[in-house]
């Protein structure tokens, strides 16, 4: 959803009336007497959803460009929680506590939710209207008397449940002598910079913070003037707990906040309900979210006393993403919030390099798995890994999810800190992946996760994401290399046939031929089917099969194209590539003479692959180094 300014328009817009005009606009638009859930969940729903990856969780594209890598927990927030409660089950009796690591995205999500609502009730499909001068910009249905609810509800199938506040039920009697329909009704629009339907409460110090900044307070001045510290003219109703009524309100650190203000939740939640002053229990409709990390939530979860709001809540957990593509969308999202990035040309590999250790660092040990850590990134960012089966994958991916991975780890702030510290130590325009990995190596001993896992864990990780972006690097060479090449890929390919039509022929009887019969070269032919992973046994099955393929185009082997078999394409070129690998160090000495301009036809290639004129050059002569050793 895009966050942009909204404005009212339409019939709608800057409506007023009396509670019975308002009425005649419920009964055409049963919708405006949403609660706060349903009010949200609408919100999100209205901006749709589309299927998730491999059959994993749905998408919700109010979400879209603000929060990567956390379809799953988001799905959870918005079916299993505002779903349920807009529907009016037991969810919307519970506070909304998220749980994850630092820098995981809980504020941001919980932002996108309070961007969303400033701008939904700005629209004519989300507006809300309220009691004109109530501090809690009160629900109108709440005017109705208990009989005429009944009635409503019959009629409506719903009713929102709560009474007045001590503030309006004073104006009701006093000033409109109970005629409840004549009471003003209007339009409002919530605003956090107003205190309108958006509260938010960050804790402080526990001796000087008052829990009247929750439920309001006195106003001592104006006790002499009305005589009773009970009556509502001599109450402050300006806590946050009033601001944030029909809407949101977002406990930052919310397990921080001492004891006092946690037991005021405690009816909030169940009830609906809040004590203040010398009033009746005061009704409140509000989606109530926290967040905090993980040890605090450990801390509190361990702690008895905290049981009765442990069962008021329902957590639901935010790790960090564990897909690299999801971790470079994040890095680019924070570093473009400079101008600086204008002027930088990250190479292809850069920042997915430094994504790489970050994802590393957040997965939890498998003894049990025959893959290595980069084949489980792999696997995890929705790559097709050569070797591995679907169900060896899908274990991968299971094991991540049920494994508390993402809880822990390198956080995105750290490593942007370490992008931005490349950016002015570069020596140039570009900045490639051998640079950032130096730059994240020299600061890692500044995060705490340093002291807990230790540097040769750390060094671990950097080293696994070098090989990773060695392998890639390398491929792109190589695709480059083999599409200049790739006369020479033909010919191999038309060799290795040459090879198998004469392996499977019968051989032929000796007569005059003093040389006797030609052999097969054998060792041309599994230098071509053993990056294929055919074994000695397979190697008939195999040629047989790919004879008949050929034979299929009317024995012209010319006509048909390697390239349609994938496998077969990979181990032709990457034989390709390293018969050229002489060329490579030729390039890397500077001295590429004997290839003509095709070297430079490669880094053309690269240019349109991404890599500038800088880092092209740059990226033959790392693989020319790879190849050499």
């Amino acid at each position: 959803m895009a966050l942009e300014e909204a404005r009212p328009s339409g019939a709608l817009s800057g409506w007023s009336g009396t509670l019975a005009q308002y009425l005649e606009l419920v009964v055409d638009r049963p919708e405006l007497a949403d609660d706060a859930h349903a009010r949200l969940y609408r919100m999100i729903h209205a901006a749709g959803r589309r299927p998730g990856e491999q059959g994993g969780p749905a998408v919700w594209a109010f979400f879209d460009g603000e929060l990567y890598g956390l379809e799953a927990a988001v799905d959870v927030l918005v079916e299993e929680y505002l779903h349920s409660a807009a529907l009016g089950l037991e969810p919307r009796r519970r506070i909304l506590l998220l749980v994850g690591p630092v820098g995981g995205g809980k504020s941001t999500l919980v932002w996108l939710l309070k961007r969303g609502l400033e701008a939904w009730t700005a629209t004519d499909a989300g507006a809300v209207y309220g009691i004109v001068g109530c501090p809690m910009q009160e629900d109108p249905l709440h005017l109705l008397p208990p009989a005429l609810r009944r009635d409503w509800a019959r009629r409506m199938g719903t009713f929102p449940s709560g009474d007045l506040c001590p503030r309006c039920r004073l104006v009701l009697d006093e000033e409109y002598g109970g005629r409840y329909l004549d009471m003003p009704v209007a339009r409002i629009w919530f605003s956090e910079a107003e205190r309108v339907g958006i509260g938010t409460f960050v804790p402080s110090d526990p001796k000087s913070q008052d829990v009247a900044e929750l439920t309001g307070s006195l106003d001592f001045s104006t006790i002499t003037q009305y005589g009773s510290e009970s009556d509502p003219r001599a109450f402050r109703f300006d806590g946050e707990l009033y601001r944030a009524n029909r809407g949101l309100m977002e406990f930052q650190e919310m397990l921080k906040l001492d004891e006092r203000f946690l037991y005021q939740l405690l009816g909030l939640a169940q009830e609906g309900q809040f004590k203040a002053g010398r009033f009746a229990l005061i009704s409140a409709d509000q989606v109530v979210v926290g967040h905090t990390n993980e040890h605090e939530y450990r801390a509190f979860a361990a702690n008895p006393r905290n049981e009765a709001l442990l069962s008021r809540m329902i957590v639901i957990r935010v790790p960090y993403p564990l897909k690299v593509r999801d971790e470079v969308a994040i890095y680019k999202k924070l570093l473009g919030h400079s101008r600086l990035m204008e002027t930088v040309h990250w190479a292809p590999g850069a920042l997915e390099a430094a994504a790489s250790v970050s994802v590393l660092s957040r997965l939890k040990d498998r003894p049990d798995t025959v893959a290595d850590p980069v084949t489980r990134l792999e696997v995890l960012n929705g790559e097709d890994v050569p070797g591995l089966s679907p169900d060896e994958a899908a274990a991968i991916r299971e094991h991540a999810a049920q494994s508390s991975a993402g809880m822990e780890g390198l956080d995105p702030r750290f490593v942007v800190n370490r992008l931005a510290a490349a950016v002015v130590r570069r020596g140039g325009p570009c900045i490639d992946a051998p640079a950032v990995l130096r730059a994240l190596e020299a600061g890692m001993g500044q995060h705490a996760l340093a002291e807990r896992t230790g540097s040769e864990r750390l060094q671990q990780w950097i080293g696994q994401a070098r090989r990773a972006y060695d392998e890639r690097v390398r491929r792109d060479v190589e695709r480059q290399f083999v599409a200049v090449f790739s006369d020479h890929a033909r010919a191999l390919f038309q060799r290795y046939l040459d090879q198998v039509d004469l392996w499977l022929r019968p051989p032929a009887p000796r007569g005059g031929d003093a040389d006797g019969p030609a052999v097969p070269d054998e060792a041309l032919m599994r230098s071509i089917e053993e990056p294929l992973g055919i074994l000695e046994a397979q190697r008939r099955t195999f040629r047989e099969e790919l004879w008949l393929r050929v034979s299929a185009v009317g024995g012209q082997r010319e006509a048909w194209d390697y390239r349609v078999h994938a496998r077969l394409r990979q181990a032709v070129e990457r034989r390709v590539f390293d018969q050229l690998a002489d060329l490579l160090a030729l390039e890397a000495t500077g001295d590429a003479s004997g290839a003509g301009g095709r070297l430079r036809a490669v880094v053309e290639g690269l240019a349109e692959a991404g890599y500038c004129a800088r880092c092209g050059p740059g990226a033959l002569k790392y693989v020319a180094e790879l190849q050499a050793r």
